[in-house]
């Protein structure tokens, strides 16, 4: 008999936002379970220390330098999975950014950046997988939202929380167009967890609150990183829709 361990031995996985926190940890995660890894994010120094470290372990892994801004780099992402190892069965859509402060501060810029990251990197990866999982069938995409798309973050975190609520309505709406070809969509919706996004805000009061925050109540990467593999190794006819993981602590 077949343990649900197994399900995940010789997948080939991609995860975005890998050189750190919650990509790293579930990177290395699925790696430990047998998958293929194929990192992704911008920082390729950190990213190849973590492959090699894989690698050691006896796992597989590469690292590919990606922007998810960038179509372009999410496609090339893509092509060069297939390249190394054929076929794609999983993507984490983990990439992400927080810069948090009050909409009357108007940081601009701050809310292009996360819109580009938080939604557009969502849908760019996707874009770059689902034809390759539709046509062989099968494949699960993971996308990693936030207990801000469950709740508004107000009043620091208006911006940050419209682009998890959106990456839950692609996520939900994806999975009711393909599922009947095969493919499974998970929403993973983390609360406080260590990680850098604690640190992405410029603005100083606000960077204050959320450290203060942090240190109160998050609890480690590795948390999150558990329930992907949770969703993962499930079989390939349950789809483990939407998991939600806060810290005991926190109430928000």
């Amino acid at each position: 008999m077949t343990s649900v361990q197994d399900n995940i031995k010789g997948k080939v996985a991609i995860v975005t936002g890998a050189s750190s926190g919650l990509g790293e940890s579930t990177a290395r995660h699925l790696a430990a379970r047998g998958a293929k890894v194929v990192l992704a994010a911008r920082r390729t120094d950190r990213l190849d220390k973590v492959v090699a470290e894989i690698r050691e372990a006896g796992g597989e892994a590469i690292a590919v330098a990606t922007d998810v801004s960038k179509r372009a780099d999410l496609d090339s992402l893509a092509a060069a999975t297939v390249e190394a190892f054929g076929r794609i069965d999983v993507l984490v859509n983990n990439a992400g950014v927080m810069p948090l402060s009050p909409l009357e501060k108007l940081r601009v810029d701050e809310w292009d950046r996360t819109i580009d990251v938080n939604i557009k990197g969502v849908l760019y990866g996707i874009a770059a997988v689902l034809p390759r999982m539709q046509a062989q069938g099968s494949g699960h995409i993971v996308n990693v939202a936030s207990i801000a798309g469950l709740k508004v973050f107000t009043p620091i975190g208006t911006v940050y929380s419209a682009t998890k609520h959106a990456v839950r309505a692609i996520s939900e709406g994806l999975r009711v167009e393909v599922g009947n070809s095969g493919v499974r969509v998970t929403i993973v919706s983390p609360g406080a967890v260590e990680s850098e996004l604690k640190f992405g805000s410029s603005d100083a009061e606000s960077a204050a609150g959320v450290k203060a925050f942090y240190e109160a109540n998050q609890i480690p990467a590795d948390s999150v990183a558990r329930a992907v593999v949770y969703a993962v190794e499930q079989p390939a006819d349950v789809d483990i829709n939407e998991v939600v993981l806060r810290p005991v602590s926190q109430e928000f």
